[in-house]
């Protein structure tokens, strides 16, 4: 009984005394502590201005996880201590210190309090004893003690270091890969990172596919306008790769899902930056830089690219058709080479308008210009006649893209409840002129005529987006995501064509082959969704999404308008996802999904742009919708992650490229014209394995393997391919290596495959299928090799050497077919490209770079001994 009063006592003493100590809680709600650590280098001297971050750890209800939540930050002083005052001592916390330059360091930390029967009561009648005050009280005040920093591939055995993250990390909707040791992309665009990536496909033309059709591009989780090659390597974080996206994302798009590109971002306080210049073996060069500041409410941030690039592709092709009965086989040899620049800034500023409230703006702008020259021998053997023609097509494209991003984040009391905000606008001018000049010789090879033709003109694209998103957490770890998005494009083009034909002087306008038009499309959505857990059986995410369209359109020639009107449609998606254990988990995924036809693809106008490449839209076509369903097994580890997906996708009114024998407007001959039609269906189904292993602390594997089976259905009486089964496969291997040397070595492996759908075309002989029903591709390899020395004080600086197509294996040999044709044709794009490439870290924590607020974390300037 005395004891207990005793106790009572010293309570009631500490809480009394609670304004006079450093864990006085001055709300009077739970108890507060402080916690100190001093930070020094491997060879004990001391760190300044490192970064150090308090997290509590709580349990997210809704997804089941562990989840991470900013308590304090502050940065360590001259004698490389840091102190934290006010610590709650009831949460689960950790620490975590970082710097350029050094692994990461991640802690637990625990308050031990003194147990009851180790605290002696006082003597009878007596006050509680001073030593065992002091004792209460000591637990109250944390010493980490000294905490050593090392180079990222040093372990450390007393802390958990996180010097290098995990390879995929998966979640309910998204696989996300970090990008960070994927040398070989150095130097270059998003392009060369999405070349090493598993799951994804890219051709020598730099298209990108998913599952063998084409994705949607997204950047920092919003549509944008921007292309991959006008986002460099060095500046992306990671790839998130959204198979089958839910009711929250845009329900039009492809039927491949989404790639959304993550950016790097700032998050300490201070400086950073890194400048990054290289050439290749082709006279290409590279620059970019960045930088970013962060002080007290601001966050500046700064990205400026410019690229040099020089392009060689060689090729051939042989083609046998039967048009108006007669017969012929054209045989081409193809050689192009491209200069170019493109070059691309981005400036953008954060501020805090409250701990709960940001406000980020951004302004995007760039410029491009591209002069591709084409030679081409031309080789025709004809019933009627032949013929040897050489046709040389010089053009310069250049454009000027300009954009603004303006967001508002929204934070409430409840952990979790968000408000989001975003408007975008991105728009551009673009200027074309093209010649093309075409030499018909005769029989000793001298020329015996020339035609030739000429193509300008301009366009004008603007893309407006706006996007509200709102997310509200429950206390029974229910989940509500709801927003409303509207997007408006409208673009402008005009263009003229101009002929002088064999034997004449002058230039002829033909009209009919120019195309001027503008159009307005728009997408109005709602969307709402609903997730948690049901007990410990299951996890769900439900959602529904409604969208309407509508595009008007005019040919400026004719006078012509056309328009449509898409009325409301409904779009559910359902997620579930069951934990079999601590390391298993299965989900299955259901949604449905819709691919608009545009503008070009509607207009019924003869593009003769490209006498060997005519293109004409059908005003017909309607929109094709697509359910899609996925079942995945994954396994994670600390060290490993293997992930199998079951897939399956059928689409309704599929759009797709198709060639066929129409009267030429212009000519009136008999012609391959390539157009749009709805195919009766489409099909794609497969299997899919992805395995990631830290397989030691040196070696680093990921492997990619997919078989998948895809058919296009079309009427009765027109040629299809045939259903194809095929594989496709990658495997990355990253070596870290003693005295800071890392080499990466990477195969890819790509079967015969039915054409993708809806894949554009740059470069190719004339009336090229472009459809998965009228063609496929020959089996074709890879393998990428990169090397990689990091060097000076901290390794702030690298030095990489890749090599790409190092075999000379990538080239593509297309096999298409159709009613009167058919036609192989090989290509071969930049192979053994080498580049050489430069890099150079810098920062400074806790520079003064702004005016500090009053309300700036006062441990900041804090100078402790």
């Amino acid at each position: 009984m005395k004891k207990i009063l005793s106790l009572l006592v010293l309570t009631f003493s500490l809480y009394a005394a609670h304004a006079q100590h450093p864990f006085a809680n001055k709300s009077g709600g739970k108890p507060e502590g402080t916690l100190t650590g001093k930070i020094l280098n491997d060879t004990n001297e001391s760190l300044a201005q490192i970064s150090v971050v308090l997290l509590k750890v709580i349990h997210d209800s809704t997804s089941g996880a562990s989840k991470e939540v900013l308590v304090q930050s502050t940065v360590s002083n001259a004698a490389g201590v840091f102190k934290f005052e006010q610590v709650p001592l009831s949460e689960k916390l950790k620490v975590k210190i970082s710097a350029i330059g050094y692994s990461t360091v991640e802690m637990l930390v625990e308050y031990e309090m003194p147990k009851r029967d180790s605290i002696a009561g006082p003597p009878a009648g007596g006050k509680p004893d001073a030593a065992t005050i002091a004792k209460f009280m000591a637990a109250f005040n944390k010493d980490l003690g000294t905490i050593i920093l090392l180079g990222d591939a040093t372990d450390i055995a007393a802390v958990s270091v996180t010097g290098r993250k995990k390879l995929l990390e998966i979640d309910m909707e998204k696989k996300v890969f970090n990008v960070e040791k994927n040398i070989v992309s150095t130097g270059g665009t998003a392009i060369d990172v999405l070349r090493n990536m598993p799951s994804i496909q890219v051709d020598i033309d730099g298209n990108v596919k998913l599952r063998n059709a084409a994705p949607t591009l997204f950047v920092d989780g919003r549509p944008t306008t921007l292309t991959l090659d006008q986002i460099p390597a060095d500046v992306i974080e990671k790839v998130e790769i959204i198979t089958n996206p839910s009711a929250k994302y845009d329900a039009s798009g492809s039927m491949a899902g989404i790639l959304n590109i993550v950016l790097k971002k700032n998050k300490k306080t201070g400086y950073n930056g890194m400048v990054n210049a290289g050439i290749d073996r082709l006279g290409g060069s590279n620059f970019m830089g960045s930088f970013n500041a962060r002080q007290g409410k601001f966050n500046l941030s700064l990205t400026a690219m410019n690229m040099r690039i020089r392009n060689n592709i060689e090729g051939n092709s042989d083609r046998s058709s039967v048009l108006d009965g007669t017969s012929s086989q054209v045989m081409q040899d193809i050689e192009s080479k491209t200069k170019g620049m493109i070059t691309f800034g981005r400036l953008g500023l954060d501020y805090d308008l409250s701990d709960k409230t940001t406000l980020s703006v951004a302004g995007i702008m760039g410029g491009g210009n591209f002069k591709p020259v084409e030679n081409t021998r031309i080789t025709n053997f004809s019933s009627r006649i032949s013929s040897v023609s050489d046709r040389i097509a010089e053009s310069e494209r250049s454009f000027k893209p300009r954009g603004f991003q303006a967001g508002l984040i929204q934070k409430f009391a409840t952990e979790g409840e968000e408000l989001t905000a975003d408007v975008n606008y991105f728009g551009g001018r673009n200027e074309t002129d093209g010649l093309f000049t075409t030499n018909y010789l005769n029989t000793v090879g001298q020329i015996g005529g020339t035609q030739i033709q000429r193509n300008f003109g301009n366009g004008d694209n603007e893309n407006f987006t706006f996007q509200l998103d709102y997310v509200k957490p429950f206390a029974n770890g229910m989940k509500l995501e709801t927003g409303l998005r509207a997007q408006i494009n409208n673009v402008a083009n005009n263009n003229q064509n101009l002929l002088q034909r064999v034997g004449e002087t002058e230039f002829e306008n033909i009209e009919a082959a120019s195309a001027n038009y503008d159009s307005k499309n728009s997408v109005y959505a709602a969307y709402a969704s609903l997730g948690g857990k049901v007990k410990d059986l299951f996890s769900y995410k439900v959602g529904l999404r409604t969208e309407s369209s509508a595009y008007d359109g005019r040919l400026i020639n004719t006078g012509e308008e056309f328009s449509n009107r898409f009325p409301l449609n409904l779009f559910p998606s359902l997620f579930l996802s069951k934990k079999l254990s601590d390391k298993d988990e299965i989900q299955i995924s259901g949604t449905r999904r819709v691919n608009r036809p545009n503008f070009f693809q509607l207009i019924p106008f003869v593009d003769y742009t490209d006498s060997l490449n005519i293109t004409r839209g059908n005003a017909d076509l309607v929109p094709e919708f697509t359910n899609s369903g996925e079942l995945s097994y994954s396994r994670s580890s600390n060290k490993s992650t293997f992930i199998a997906t079951f897939y399956y996708k059928h689409t309704s009114n599929l759009i797709t490229r198709f060639l066929a024998q129409e009267t030429n407007p212009i000519t009136g001959n008999l012609d391959l014209i390539n157009t749009y039609i709805n195919a009766n269906s489409g099909q794609n189904y497969g299997t899919e394995f992805t395995y990631t292993n830290n397989i030691k602390s040196w070696w680093d594997l990921t492997a990619d393997l997919n078989f998948y089976n895809s058919k296009i259905t079309v009427s009765d009486g027109v040629n299809a391919q045939d259903p194809l089964w095929t594989v496709f496969g990658k495997l990355n291997n990253n070596f870290t290596l003693k005295k800071h040397w890392t080499i990466q070595l990477a195969f890819e492996y790509q079967g015969k495959t039915n054409m993708p759908i809806n894949q554009g075309q740059s470069f190719g002989p004339p009336s090229l299928a472009q459809s998965s029903s009228q063609g496929y591709i020959e089996p074709y390899h890879g393998v990428d090799l990169a090397i990689k020395k990091d060097f000076l004080k901290n390794q702030v600086a690298s030095l990489t050497l890749s090599a790409n197509d190092i075999f000379a294996t990538r080239g593509n040999t297309i096999v298409s077919f159709g009613e009167g044709f058919s036609q192989s044709y090989y290509r071969l794009s930049n192979p053994r490209m080498i580049k050489l490439n430069f890099s150079y870290r810098f920062g400074k924590m806790d520079m003064n770079l702004f005016k500090r607020n009053r309300n700036a974390n006062p441990m900041g300037d804090m100078q402790m001994q």
